[in-house]
């Protein structure tokens, strides 16, 4: 999964604190982070904690997790293949999204670039944070082009949003196009992975070493079946990690979703196992909405749902609320007109959506 393959980076020599300094926020450079009383003390030798105020019954509720969540780390970084100080974990990855603002960009000066359709938090993050949001809209084909995103870029372009696989739309965004903005843009590139585990391509978390402005976002909320314990993932060099660190609340991971994560980590195979059938599964509901005589293209997809254009779109959402099956409809998204989007369920689930949807009074 490692065959990522480009031309060196021609910023790589500005790799380090020092570099990242000019992409700062100033006041985010000079901040004094808040030590709580598990940062100043982490000995496990310690039998008697006195430090933090915490109630002395109700063990182990009664403590405060651990702030950088060392043990999810260490067994996470090896299943990633990347080392511990190269990940942060947030709550979802929505808190490393508008971290990324928080960190890099300055409210009313800087802007950010993305590629347009994608996922909405990106230009939420932006508007809460009063940073200018610049869409690039994608072809037809729902891919990008390099050229055209950094054209968009100016001198206070700070950050650069890719999603792939994307959603929406499912697909994954050429590589070689991803590597040209990585070597020709000296801001900060994210791309969100958050569906990859679906997909056979390999994730970019491994060239970090390659680009150090680049961040990796991946979830434990899709393949791995996490989404109500609230975990994401971003990995990066460890520069930017610190950085992340230093901005975050300090107790930003609870105990129990720490506890939930641990163990799921320690049972893959289960994963691995529901990603098969989510995948085989995949296929036949995408075959028989493909045969659907209202509907006029499936997406190719690499992630555990697809879009599909119907000819009346909203018609075809109704009708499915009304039979209690809900997806999402996309149409009044950019390129999506007349789209839903259709995640894939168990068996049964799908099922239940291809016998109505065969029943649809066309």
């Amino acid at each position: 999964m490692n065959d990522i393959t480009f031309q060196s980076s021609p910023y790589r020599e500005e790799a380090g604190e020092g570099a990242l300094a000019t992409l700062l926020r100033p006041n985010i450079l000079a901040l004094k982070p808040y030590s709580s009383a598990r940062n100043e003390y982490s000995g496990k030798e310690a039998r008697v904690f006195l430090d933090a105020n915490e109630n002395p019954y109700n063990s182990p509720y009664n403590r405060y997790p651990d702030p950088l969540q060392t043990e999810l780390k260490a067994k996470l970084a090896i299943i990633k293949g990347v080392k511990p100080e190269q990940v942060f974990l947030g709550n979802g990855s929505d808190e490393a999204i508008d971290l990324a603002y928080r960190c890099f960009t300055r409210p009313g000066i800087d802007n950010v670039v993305a590629i347009e359709p994608t996922y909405g938090m990106y230009r939420v993050c932006a508007d809460i944070n009063d940073v200018e949001y610049r869409p690039v809209l994608l072809d037809e084909h729902f891919q990008m082009s390099a050229d055209k995103l950094l054209e968009a870029c100016d001198e206070k372009t700070k950050v650069i949003w890719i999603c792939s696989p994307n959603n929406p739309t499912g697909n994954h965004i050429r590589q070689e196009e991803i590597i040209r903005v990585l070597q020709r843009f000296k801001g900060i590139v994210i791309i969100d992975e958050a569906y990859a585990d679906f997909s056979r391509r390999p994730s970019f978390r491994h060239v970090l070493s390659h680009f150090p402005r680049l961040i990796v976002m991946q979830t434990f909320s899709k393949a791995w079946g996490c989404a109500a314990i609230r975990l994401g993932m971003a990995f990066a060099s460890k520069d930017i990690i610190d950085i992340y660190n230093k901005v975050k609340y300090p107790y930003n991971v609870n105990l129990l979703t720490q506890q939930h994560a641990l163990k799921v980590l320690d049972n893959m195979e289960e994963i691995d196992r529901w990603m098969s059938l989510v995948l085989a599964e995949r296929a036949v509901v995408m075959r028989a909405v493909q045969t659907l005589p209202y509907c006029r293209q499936v997406y190719p997809t690499d992630a555990n749902f697809f879009l599909a254009r119907m000819d009346d779109a909203q018609r075809v959402y109704d009708y499915l609320v009304d039979q209690g099956i809900i997806v999402r409809n996309r149409t009044r998204v950019e390129r999506c007109q007349n789209c839903l989007r259709i995640t894939i369920g168990t068996k049964e689930e799908n099922s239940t959506l291809i016998g109505a949807l065969r029943r649809f009074p066309d």
